[in-house]
């Protein structure tokens, strides 16, 4: 859950940097944009001229005025169409400016900036598949007198694109390969290291992601992004401990970090310490309308024995996702202990239609189906839930009553015997009447 909001937030972080490369695409010489064409002996139109001028100035409707007309009589002239783009880009008009930056990457397939400036800004709109050929065709151009930093720019930007997110898998070997190139024109940055972080997470080296994030924490201890992903490396791996020192170390520099507290309360709750549902409620009462954090809260809720509460917050969670098997036997849990035995039969039912290689689902259906006398769904179920989980007590104890109520005594007295071997002790309620069964089934044996 935490994994899709941290990495939310990187590539948020990504795209915000991104449009600094805009910005120095356009202009690596004071504010003036630099020239698309491959030849800098060619004269500038004094229409053109004018329009940088004003460009310079940031006066983006002079330069309109000066450009319109001039691309009118001139609609194939790449520099004048990439400042026109600049203009509009400067303004937020994207799509007038992904429009003018297109025109001119047809007008002058060699012009570095238009292809740059173009992906970055299909980047930014995220439409990554578009972004990617303008971005790797800007990697392989001239960079004019922005040289090896504004191509390493343009690596960057590759990688960036390439790289796993919540809602694309990425290609960590293509953002790796263009991370490399980058670092081959110019020094590694704090930027690149929690990249190479992430890239490495995703391909599952985990120790090399914690040495990347906990070298950008040694120079800035402060670098939200380096602290939620080691904490949520350090969630990945069951380090619990650890990962709330520290996302407390995190906290204190970053109080009100939502992605921060969210892990705490994780931390917290797998560790079954209090402290965790009172630091969900608050972060709940700031972020009602955050579907994860709701999750969490309606979790821990139900763990600390308030039902009812938990399956309020489960209510609007699946009228908006009614078919997610998750919060489906989340909310039949909640429906077993409420003892609201025949609708939580129908929950699990409806789980297994969604997930039919859900054992959980088939657990909860099973246990549901005992308690409104049906053994025969019960028996059904378990044998199911057998091909996907392994036997523990309580299903032990689910078979054996399921058996017994249907009168097979062979397989009731087999079950309960299984049952006690199981238990050891630890269901002293269940194992009392477990022997008292026994000893009615075996005497009449």
């Amino acid at each position: 859950m935490v994994s899709s909001v941290v990495r939310a937030i990187c590539f948020a972080l990504a795209v915000t940097a991104s449009q600094g490369f805009v910005a120095q695409a356009r202009g690596q010489a004071g504010n003036k944009p630099p020239s698309p064409l491959a030849s800098a002996e060619r004269t500038v139109p004094s229409e053109v001229a004018d329009a940088e001028a004003a460009l310079s100035k940031s006066d983006w409707k002079s330069a309109e005025a000066k450009l319109d007309p001039y691309l009118v009589a001139h609609p194939s002239d790449a520099r004048a169409l990439f400042d026109a783009g600049y203009a509009a880009d400067a303004q937020d008009r994207l799509d007038d400016a992904a429009g003018f930056y297109r025109r001119a990457t047809l007008a002058d397939p060699q012009s570095f900036e238009a292809h740059l400036s173009l992906g970055l800004l299909l980047a930014r709109q995220g439409k990554l598949d578009e972004a990617r050929p303008e971005l790797a065709a800007a990697t392989k151009l001239d960079p004019g007198d922005g040289g090896p930093a504004l191509k390493a720019r343009a690596w960057r930007a590759l990688a960036e694109v390439d790289k796993p997110t919540a809602n694309d898998p990425g290609n960590v070997t293509e953002a790796s390969s263009a991370l490399l190139e980058a670092l081959k024109l110019t020094p590694e940055t704090t930027a690149d290291t929690l990249l190479a972080a992430s890239l490495a997470e995703s391909a599952g080296q985990l120790d090399e992601a914690e040495a990347a994030y906990r070298r950008v924490l040694a120079r800035d201890p402060k670098s939200a992004t380096a602290q939620t992903g080691l904490a949520h490396l350090l969630i990945a791996r069951k380090q619990y401990p650890e990962a709330e020192t520290a996302l407390r170390a995190a906290l204190a520099a970053l109080p009100k970090d939502p992605v921060l507290t969210a892990q705490l309360a994780m931390v917290l709750a797998a560790q079954d310490k209090a402290e965790a549902l009172p630091l969900l409620q608050g972060l709940h009462a700031t972020h009602p309308q955050d579907a994860n954090v709701t999750r969490m809260l309606a979790e821990v809720l139900a763990q600390a024995g308030d039902a009812a509460g938990s399956d309020q917050l489960y209510g609007p969670l699946l009228a908006a996702h009614p078919d997610d098997p998750d919060l489906l036997i989340a909310h039949g849990q909640n429906l077993i202990r409420l003892l609201r035995y025949p609708a939580a039969f129908a929950v699990f039912n409806k789980a297994t239609e969604v997930d039919p290689a859900n054992g959980d689902a088939w657990s909860g259906l099973a246990f549901a189906a005992s308690k409104i006398g049906q053994p025969a769904v019960a028996l059904h179920a378990l044998t199911i839930r057998s091909k996907f989980l392994p036997e523990v007590p309580s299903t032990y104890f689910l078979w054996a009553t399921s058996y017994d109520t249907m009168h097979d005594k062979p397989q009731a007295i087999a079950y309960y015997h299984r049952f006690l071997e199981s238990a050891a002790g630890k269901f002293p309620d269940q194992e009392w009447q477990a022997k008292q069964r026994l000893i009615l089934l075996e005497k009449k044996n």
